[in-house]
């Protein structure tokens, strides 16, 4: 499943993923990874869950960075739950076309019975209608 936190910047986007990865790790029985721009946020996340800063890698692309999903996913078979914060900007996606990403997302989700939970920073209405009821908050 693939879930979206939308909204503008500066609307609370990621508290908002804060929270439910806080929330959700009580109830985790496998591994929970939170994917940001950068270690800000480690303070604030339960030390059971995985920060991994993706502005320490190489990623020009969307599908490089899709690609960095699948390898962290293939080495960990434990994966439940993946939160990625600053998703336009950490898959090089701002400006552009997000549809083909979210749905590369939702079959590695489907195959790896991953949940992913995306902060997006596009309003409600800019989001692809095939997307619109995966939308979970919208700032």
């Amino acid at each position: 499943m693939v879930q979206l936190i939308v909204g503008k910047k500066g609307k609370g986007k990621t508290k908002q993923l804060l929270d439910k990865v806080n929330g959700a790790i009580k109830a985790a029985e496998g591994n929970i990874v939170y994917l940001d721009k950068s270690s800000k946020h480690m303070y604030e996340l339960n030390n059971k869950v995985r920060l991994i800063d993706v502005s320490g890698y190489p990623i020009k692309n969307a599908d490089e960075f899709i690609g960095f999903v699948c390898g962290i996913v293939s080495q960990d078979h434990d994966l439940q739950e993946m939160y990625l914060d600053s998703f336009l900007k950490n898959a090089k996606l701002e400006g552009k076309d997000i549809t083909d990403a979210l749905h590369q997302l939702k079959e590695i989700s489907e195959a790896y019975k991953i949940n992913f939970v995306l902060s997006v920073s596009m309003d409600k209405e800019e989001i692809p209608a095939e997307f619109q009821d995966d939308i979970i908050i919208a700032l």
